[in-house]
């Protein structure tokens, strides 16, 4: 289960910097998806590496999506 929280962490990473980008905010929307059910496969995990990551990735996401009001 850690395998699949990593790799939807690292799919989710790539699109949350693909989200940086100006007027791609709104792909944060779906990074957290992502990076939700990464968490949940983490937590499920023995290991918490998975778990780590997806958890930094929301963090790094719903920045994003504050400061650009959740849409830009």
């Amino acid at each position: 289960m850690n395998v699949v929280s990593k790799i939807f962490g690292i799919v989710a990473i790539v699109f949350m910097l693909l989200g940086f980008i100006p007027l791609l905010g709104w792909i944060n929307w779906g990074v957290l998806l992502l990076a939700g059910l990464g968490l949940i496969f983490g937590a499920i995990s023995d290991k918490q590496d998975g778990l780590k990551l997806n958890a930094i990735v929301i963090i790094i996401a719903l920045i994003r999506l504050f400061w650009g009001g959740g849409i830009i």
